[in-house]
């Protein structure tokens, strides 16, 4: 749906009606109570064609139409000249309520196109410079005219032309950027939703258990049947007892299965590294070298913390290594640090990195453009923002901070790690944030289930 389609007439016209009844309620204030002589018929029929123009779209179109790009873009415009004609009448820039012409250019920025925003936006210019120069007098009713001296005209002109430029951006930066994140947390959903059946599998399991129990059963009965029938002691009598006893063996595996599947510990809870190797698994055959240094911090226990096996932990950690696995010219390394007070994980390649110009900006939900050498290489990847994003916001909704440099910045003076030249992302988890601190703090994830033979 495009941008023009986001409105429904119905808003458009309420707002409408809104302006009308101000616009009648400033006539009566300046006819009645300043008593200024006004075209006051002239004024009248323009806010009479404001009102005609209502009624007829209130009876023509039904009140959840949405508009079209076209007719949004009309609408919008007839509102601009019918004030413009009202100021017009009522002394153009003298007139305090000239501000009001800014409202349809707003209007405009946050619901049309690029193209008919601009249209718009000067249109609103000329007809705010025409203003400033052609317009009726405001009369008193002594005959003295009302008019702001040529200055303050001058500073009234410039401040609503900036104020139509300045709004008119503001309005649709802000507009752009809310759509940008509505639509990327929107794909960190479904990312997480996907992620989240994956981990669901468990329940297959006992799906499984059920489905197989009837061809089991009848296997068990077409067996026995078939021992009767054989002679005792006969090899084919001991074949058929074997195939009944197998089935039931398989029955009570698959039985405990069930079970076991849905209070399985290791499907919720898991070692840190077991985790980070089960995010990895999908890029080792990439033609790419995963490398992996697990080790504790000075004195902190050498078996890592048990962490939560979680969908947003899982897939985040995927995308940091999707992206690495994808910019990587040969290897990946990937090093996990745990202390009593947090958990780090270091994800680095020896790619080409981030553009420095970047930097700053990774995390957010869409990097329009990357470096020209780095995209002409990998045309598949230009939506790489996006995947950050969704690992980003992903990691840290699990507690986590995320750092992006580069390993020509961060490694430098570094003989070890004089290779890992390309992108680095640190992701840093307070132990605390976790449900399972450690083994030693938690008493480890117990004994599963053991399958019943």
């Amino acid at each position: 749906m495009g941008r023009g389609s986001w409105i429904r007439l119905r808003t458009l016209i309420l707002l409408r009606w809104w302006a009308v009844v101000g616009q009648i309620t400033a006539l009566i204030v300046a006819e009645r109570a300043l008593h200024l002589n006004l075209e006051i018929g002239l004024c009248y029929m323009v806010i009479g064609a404001s009102v005609i123009s209502n009624l007829v779209a209130s009876l023509v179109f039904p009140a959840n139409k949405r508009l079209t790009e076209t007719e949004n873009l009309a609408m919008v415009l007839f509102d601009l000249i019918q004030l413009g004609l009202l100021l017009y009448l009522t002394g153009g820039l003298n007139n305090p309520f000239s501000v009001l012409i800014v409202g349809p250019v707003v209007v405009s920025a946050s619901s049309l196109s690029s193209r008919s925003s601009l249209f718009l936006g000067l249109a609103a210019i000329l007809i705010v410079s025409g203003l400033a120069r052609f317009h009726l007098p405001l009369i008193t009713e002594s005959g003295s005219v009302l008019r702001v001296p040529v200055i303050f005209l001058f500073g009234n002109w410039v401040a609503i032309i900036i104020g139509i430029v300045f709004l008119g951006v503001y309005s649709r930066w802000t507009v752009n950027e809310i759509r940008t994140m509505s639509g990327a947390l929107q794909a960190t959903q479904m990312a997480l939703a996907r992620e989240q059946k994956l981990t669901d599998l468990g329940g297959v399991v006992a799906a499984a258990a059920h489905e197989l129990g009837t061809p089991l059963a009848t296997i068990k009965l077409t067996s026995s049947e078939l021992a009767d029938d054989l002679p005792e002691g006969s090899d084919s009598r001991d074949d058929a007892l074997l195939i009944r006893d197998q089935a039931d063996r398989c029955r009570d595996i698959l039985r405990s299965m069930g079970r076991a599947g849905k209070d399985d510990l290791q499907l919720r809870h898991a070692p840190f590294t077991a985790v980070i190797d089960e995010a990895a698994e999908p890029h080792a055959q990439r033609g790419k070298s995963l490398l992996f240094d697990h080790a504790p911090i000075g004195a902190a226990p050498h078996d890592p913390p048990i962490i939560p096996r979680s969908p947003e932990i899982i897939h985040g950690v995927r995308n940091l290594i999707q992206n690495a696995v994808d910019f990587a010219e040969h290897r990946v390394w990937i090093e996990t640090r745990w202390s009593d007070q947090k958990i780090t994980m270091r994800i680095m390649d020896d790619g080409p990195g981030y553009p420095p110009h970047l930097l700053g900006r990774i995390g957010e939900p869409i990097v329009r453009r990357r470096a020209r050498d780095v995209m002409s290489n990998r045309r598949e990847y230009e939506g790489m923002g996006l995947g950050l994003f969704i690992a980003k916001t992903l990691l840290e909704r699990s507690g986590a901070v995320l750092s992006f440099a580069n390993g020509t910045d961060s490694f430098r003076g570094d003989s070890r790690r004089r290779e890992r030249i390309g992108a680095v992302v640190e992701v840093v988890w307070p132990l605390a944030q976790l449900t399972y601190n450690s083994p030693a703090n938690s008493g480890g994830i117990g004994q599963n289930t053991p399958f019943t033979h």
